[in-house]
């Protein structure tokens, strides 16, 4: 018996199989022969979809996977950065070490 080689589906393949499996017309082995997939993997796609079908509808905000970013530190903190390369540009630049190319 020969190997297959690793193979990658597409969104839209997963979504119609986990679908199909959902509405449940056809058994799990009609549906690997139909779409060429194994049993399992249908059964893990099904999962993911009505585990995740929440967040289609929720707008993806109750997931929580991000805390908010702060903008007013992130700017502080460039400000900050720039600050020191300007201060270690010039320095260098007196030290002779940094060319004038720049």
């Amino acid at each position: 018996m020969t190997k297959r080689s690793r193979r990658t589906h597409s969104a839209g393949l997963k979504a119609k199989v986990a679908l199909a499996a959902l509405k449940g017309e056809k058994t799990l082995a009609e549906l690997a022969q139909q779409y060429d997939v194994h049993p399992s993997q249908i059964t893990a796609w099904k999962q993911q979809l009505v585990e995740h079908a929440a967040d289609l509808f929720g707008g993806g905000k109750e997931s929580g996977g991000e805390p908010p970013v702060d903008l007013k530190v992130l700017h502080a903190k460039i400000g900050q950065l720039a600050l020191e390369n300007d201060f270690l540009s010039g320095a260098l630049s007196k030290a002779g070490l940094l060319s004038a190319k720049r």
